[in-house]
């Protein structure tokens, strides 16, 4: 699963700071040059090809825990260029690359590969190549938390097999240019498994083969841009629940494919779905793969935000594994995995960050849709219930937003914090209609893109009318929140701001006061009757608050 981050910003972000602040973040942690070519986003060898079409086709061994198969690679040259990289983990082998049915020999720069073609490819050329490979992947110790395949058993004897790699990249299984910036258009997703088994990738399923060697092919197209960590396998003896959903742009096909055993069980839990797309179509738009169809699919991990084909293993429970996050009560009204993970269709697959440094576009904005779900169907005071309750999960320990170019994410308060700070800007804001219409128009302009914080926060500010940048950076780019200071100056009450960004300024309003107040980090007298004591900040305000005494 994925981080939750969530900013208020006021005003547009010049280069020199997000500079000196990745320049901060970068001298607390050594980063390695592995970590710089898993992680840029600029370096010549990957910006010069923009991938366009893959064809994945992949055979698993269950038995020996091995996977072999072939990537076939189709992109547009975006500048002049000989040499290009992709990804593929040092444990797995490249047997050969094939362009133009000759042999190319790729060169290993630790799970970077750097191929060069035999003459310059010009720009605006389309061109291809395909990569064969095999090996033993990793396996992941603690899926999703960690990257790599499950071989797992269902049923006392039977195979039940995932992959997830959200974070350290698909290239831990398959040959990609693996890095979120560049979305593949489209895909062919061929996996063959024992014929005792059935895959379920993302897509919809075009194919199904007998390769009569005890294995069967199972091809799924996907026909929408799409993050490599998204593509996935999930394979067993799965039992096929179909549904569709009258949704805003007409019918959207439901596929859950659970255990057997499962069945019954699914067929209850799963009414969850419906209210999911209900509530999210409201607040974010048309589900935004129509055309792939939307699919659960039982999984030996907890979950994932699998494009088109979400992850499920909750268990049939209601919140979290049987937990509220928020302490609250509602989240034991719904299935957490079904909402969040599919949350992650709006904002992470939808719309996605170049850089996982900015997840919180991610997981911040799906973290909130839990709240916002909880709104749709039990009132606006039970979503803020919901939101304000997951505070108590916030650590305050590093910034949300990570160093540039290496791969590397934030804090996990990318999620709880990253909620609350939407929360607080929509209360900032004070105006609903006008708040979802930015939610929905955040997905018709970013989305099937990929974008950054940069971008999405200078959105916000467009829309609302509101400089809400130094907001979004105080929440964002440091550790700490901010403190609203009062203290006691003869018979007057002053206020301001203590906070990280130079210049803060953010309004909140007080309890039984019916107009914002304005703090900055000057102190300022209080027009009010009410005792230093009596002084509280409303709850959806996302803030320290002290009383300095002499």
């Amino acid at each position: 699963m994925k981080n939750t981050i969530i900013a208020i910003i006021f005003t547009v972000l010049s280069i020199s700071a997000l500079t000196s602040c990745a320049q901060l973040m970068e001298s607390k942690e050594k980063f390695t040059k592995a970590d710089t070519l898993r992680g840029s986003i600029t370096s010549p060898y990957r910006t010069c090809y923009d991938i366009n079409y893959y064809h994945l086709d992949v055979k698993i061994d269950p038995k020996a825990r091995s996977i072999s198969g072939s990537n076939l690679f189709k992109f547009t040259a975006t500048t002049n260029f000989k040499t290009l990289q992709f990804d593929l983990f040092e444990n797995l082998t490249i047997d050969k690359i094939i362009y133009h049915n000759q042999e190319l020999k790729g060169k290993r720069e630790f799970n970077a590969v750097f191929l060069t073609f035999p003459k310059e490819i010009l720009k605006g050329k389309q061109d291809s190549f395909e990569v064969f490979y095999s090996g033993k992947p990793t396996v992941a110790k603690r899926a999703p938390w960690d990257g790599g395949f499950v071989f797992a058993k269902h049923d006392s004897d039977k195979d039940w097999i995932a992959t997830a790699c959200q974070g350290v990249g698909a290239s831990i299984w398959w040959p990609n240019k693996d890095q979120q910036a560049d979305e593949v258009d489209s895909a062919l997703i061929s996996i063959s498994v024992p014929n005792e088994i059935m895959d379920v990738s993302n897509g919809r399923l075009v194919g199904k083969t007998d390769l009569k060697n005890g294995y069967t092919k199972y091809d799924w197209k996907v026909s929408n841009p799409i993050n490599n960590y998204d593509i996935a396998v999930n394979a067993t003896n799965y039992a096929h629940i179909s549904d569709v959903y009258k949704g805003v742009k007409g019918d959207l096909t439901l596929d859950y494919y659970v255990l057997p055993e499962n069945k019954a069980k699914a067929e209850t839990q799963f009414t969850d779905v419906k209210r999911m797309l209900a509530a999210f179509e409201h607040w974010f738009g048309p589900y935004p793969f129509y055309k792939d169809g939307y699919k659960l699919v039982e999984t030996p991990h907890l979950g994932m935000e699998h494009q088109s084909a979400v992850a499920y293993g909750n268990k049939y429970q209601k919140g979290y594994l049987g937990r509220d996050l928020s302490g609250t009560g509602w989240g034991l009204k719904w299935d957490f995995i079904i909402v969040h993970e599919s949350g992650h269709e709006w904002f992470g697959n939808n719309i996605t960050s170049k850089d996982i440094a900015d997840m919180w576009i991610h997981e911040g904005f799906t973290n909130y849709s839990e709240s916002l779900f909880t709104e749709y169907f039990y009132g606006k005071e039970a979503g803020a219930d919901y939101v304000i309750g997951l505070r108590k999960n916030i650590s305050n320990d590093i910034p949300i937003i990570g160093p540039y170019g290496v791969n590397k994410e934030g804090s996990g308060d990318m999620y709880y914090k990253g909620a609350n700070l939407l929360h607080t800007v929509r209360t900032i804001i004070n105006d609903d209609e006008k708040w979802r219409s930015i939610l929905t128009g955040l997905n018709e302009t970013f989305g099937k893109k990929t974008t950054t914080t940069k971008e999405v926060v200078n959105y916000i500010n467009q829309r609302s009318g509101l400089n809400l940048t130094k907001i979004f950076d105080q929440y964002l780019r440091y550790a700490t929140i901010p403190s609203l200071q009062f203290k006691q100056v003869g018979k007057n009450v002053e206020y301001k701001w203590q906070a990280d960004v130079k210049g803060f300024d953010m309004p909140v309003k007080l309890e039984g006061e019916s107009k914002m107040i304005y703090p900055t980090e000057k102190w300022q007298i209080l027009k009010t009757q009410k005792s230093i004591d009596d002084l509280k900040v409303t709850r959806d305000f996302y803030i320290d608050q002290k009383i300095l005494k002499d």
